[in-house]
């Protein structure tokens, strides 16, 4: 990884070196059998033939958090062609709308199917390496491109670093949502709104907001916040950080795991004010630096 040096403290202090796999499909099969875990993204199926006109295979198909399509190429080290060639399979999924929802809908069921979230298809890399050339084509491209470096560490250490990390929406449209007036909101709830909004994607590079009916999810590669729409007098945050590692505060913050609520996560944090998001400060890095 870049500038990540690992040791084993046990015995003594030994340098755990990083190496990259001894073949690609070491990497696609490692990330595949644990593709939630690793990606917060549903594996759906592997070597996906786009059929004899595009003459392709994609190595990789899944459905992420939000129900977006999520395409995922792997290289063992340094490869030039991997975004070129991801994007040339989203376009052929974009064509393909109906044939990807099949696969959805066969694989997680109808409710799945339907909810396939087509404003925000993914293409994530993962590649031993990537060249400053790729990190500034990535940011080129109207598509949600996540450029993910992996490194091995002895026989049983996966290291996975974000290198680059882009939405699909230009910063116009992204102002344009942000300046837009929402009816029927108090102008306090709406100041609260665009306050938790500016924090969250101000956490660090490559934070990207993804739209749903239901909620609002802030990611980088994986969910880290999701915002409910505003209730009169709260608004309700949804993070990855750990229920059990935070000192829960009634009306503030609770443990939500195994409660059914919209959006990812198991600590529910509660704001009121503009004083409750700077208390809240810390549990959205605890979340961002979790997911």
């Amino acid at each position: 990884m870049s500038g990540l040096k690992l040791f084993n403290t046990k015995g003594g202090v030994t340098e755990v070196t990083p190496r990259l796999a001894d073949v690609e499909a070491d990497v696609q099969s490692l990330v595949e059998a644990n593709m939630e875990a690793l990606l917060g993204v549903r594996f759906l199926t592997s070597e996906y033939s786009t059929g004899p006109v595009h003459g392709g295979r994609i190595d990789s198909l899944g459905l992420d958090e939000n129900g977006s399509p999520v395409i995922v190429e792997y290289k063992r080290g340094t490869d030039a062609g991997v975004i070129n060639q991801g994007l040339f399979y989203l376009s052929w999924l974009m064509d393909h709308r109906r044939e990807f929802e099949h696969l959805v809908r066969h694989r997680l069921g109808p409710t799945a199917a339907a909810q396939v979230l087509w404003s925000g298809p993914r293409l994530v890399c993962i590649a031993g390496d990537f060249t400053r050339y790729d990190v500034h084509a990535v940011g080129e491209h109207r598509r949600s491109i996540d450029l993910v470096r992996y490194r091995l560490f002895g026989s049983a250490l996966l290291g996975l670093e974000t290198v680059a990390s882009v939405s699909g929406r230009t910063p116009a449209a992204r102002r344009a949502r942000r300046q837009s007036p929402d009816e029927g909101r108090s102008a306090p709830m709406d100041d609260l709104v665009r306050t938790v909004d500016e924090m969250l994607l101000g956490l660090g590079n490559g934070v990207n907001r993804i739209q749903r009916k239901q909620y609002r999810a802030y990611q980088r590669l994986r969910n880290f916040a999701c915002v409910c729409p505003p209730q009169r007098s709260k608004l309700l945050v949804y993070l990855k950080a750990d229920p059990k590692a935070v000192d829960l505060v009634p009306g503030f913050s609770r443990d939500v795991t195994g409660l059914g609520h919209h959006g990812t996560g198991d600590l529910e944090v509660q704001l009121r004010t503009t004083r409750d998001v700077e208390r809240a400060e810390s549990l959205f890095r605890a979340s961002y630096a979790a997911a």
